[in-house]
């Protein structure tokens, strides 16, 4: 229970961090809460119930009028540059790295830091500037305020030079493959929790039996919209099954496109169709774009697109995909010792309810070799890199089906670089890295 709470929660902090309006909001509103406590300061200042410290700056309405109206328009002016710093950002991370790397330059808390830090900044001296005007002893001038923002504009200054040495670290391709390496190994650890029911008694059919009948005589529900599947919650669409009697399939996982009116889930019994149809859409979000909550594959997907976009004749960049090859090394190190994805979700009762087709362990295997191996035709050194990733995830490896899958990965590689590889001597380099590997499954009991 605490790792399905865990991952929904995840879900809306990633929904809410990949904007660029919450943060600069948040901060807009702590600004305007800023000025009204300076404000009363002043206020009371003004009326003589308070004295203000020597180290606030005084002066005449004119004066402040001037010194606040000079720093609003400083600050727009930054804001603009920001915004065109983090556009050109946007520009390069598109055409360098891939359209799905914008997610993660969108997503960076320093850039909404910096914009918002600006915008309320400006916001709070607009307000301290319109609160300048006549009163009963005379023209009212928020001095307290006016030094506060002075304050706040030395804060602006040394977060621009923050912002500008993140900007030029963070869009070096080592460190946005080590940024998506890093979300993959969250991903698995956010997957790789609690099993979806313990405890109690196992009640029912077994799943081979309710997955005979769904086959038979199961019910079709359509995808209510197009999209990508985002999330799932399980829990919810466990209650609605139970509260019909029914079990429910889902055709498709996190990451997979639905067309809407095609088929998203399968029902037994099929009477229950409708209802579960009708009752969906609280169990389930879709959207414009993949998200890495439940789907652990995109993180792979993200850094096999750099490795390829790195091999192709137009960049050929052949450090980038070796950088990638290692990254994906470590990640399925993580995978092949602990991810154990659950395809079964029961009741409080002990009575399947929910059936899922989780990514597994094989197939992100494929996805993480077989794009880069194709695209390294005739290059040794990638080759190589592969079979050296596929040597450190085979010593992580629990089960001898696990070996398997990375083996017939060498095997693949080894018949490509005969048929690719012209050079003799690269060959025998791929070959000996390969009988290594062999020898290697050898001693790890692989046969």
């Amino acid at each position: 229970m605490i790792g399905r709470v865990h991952l929904e929660s995840q879900w809306r902090r990633e929904a809410l961090r990949t904007n660029l309006w919450l943060v600069p909001s948040l901060e807009v509103v702590a600004a305007a809460g800023l000025f009204l406590g300076t404000w009363s300061l002043d206020r009371a200042a003004y009326r003589g119930d308070l004295v203000l410290p020597s180290w606030v700056i005084s002066g005449t309405a004119d004066a402040a009028r001037q010194i606040l109206a000079s720093i609003a328009a400083a600050l727009i002016t930054v804001v603009g540059v920001v915004f065109s710093i983090m556009i050109v950002t946007l520009t390069l991370a598109s055409t360098q790295f891939g359209p799905r790397m914008l997610r993660t330059f969108i997503r960076d808390r320093t850039t909404q830091l910096t914009l918002g830090t600006f915008v309320g900044t400006f916001v709070y001296a607009i307000l301290a500037l319109v609160s300048i005007g006549p009163g009963s002893h005379g023209d009212f001038v928020p001095h307290l305020s006016i030094t506060v923002c002075m304050a706040l504009v030395l804060v602006d200054l040394a977060v621009l030079i923050h912002f500008i040495h993140h900007i030029a670290t963070s869009i070096q391709l080592p460190q946005v493959i080590a940024t998506i390496a890093a979300e993959l190994s969250e991903a698995i650890e956010a997957g790789a929790g609690e099993p979806e029911w313990a405890g109690g008694v196992e009640r029912g059919p077994p799943a081979d039996e309710l997955q005979a009948r769904l086959d038979a005589a199961g019910g079709t529900v359509p995808a209510p919209a197009s999209g990508y599947l985002q999330f799932v919650r399980h829990r919810t669409l466990v209650r609605i099954a139970t509260e019909l009697g029914a079990v429910v399939r889902l055709d498709h996982r996190p990451g997979h496109f639905l067309v809407q009116g095609h088929q998203l889930a399968t029902v037994w019994p099929a009477e229950a169709a409708p209802a579960v149809a009708s009752s969906l859409a609280r169990a389930h979000i879709t959207g414009s774009s993949r998200t890495l909550t439940q789907d652990i594959a995109f993180a792979v997907d993200q850094l096999v697109e750099i490795a390829i976009r790195a091999l192709s004749s137009a960049v050929n960049d052949t450090f980038t995909a070796l950088t990638c090859v290692d990254w994906l090394g470590e990640g399925l190190c993580r995978i092949a010792a602990s991810w154990h994805p659950n395809p079964v979700h029961r009741d409080e009762d002990g009575y399947i309810r929910v059936l899922t087709v989780p990514v597994g362990y094989e197939r992100l295997v494929q996805r993480a070799f077989e794009k880069i191996r194709q695209a390294a035709h005739g290059m040794p050194a990638i080759l190589i890199r592969q079979l050296d990733a596929l040597a450190e995830i085979m010593t992580a490896t629990t089960a001898p089906g696990q070996r398997q899958v990375l083996l017939e990965q060498a095997e693949m590689i080894e018949r490509l670089s005969v048929e690719s590889v012209s050079e003799p001597a690269d060959r025998s380099d791929v070959h000996r890295r390969y009988l290594a590997l062999l020898a290697l499954h050898e001693r790890l009991g692989g046969g």
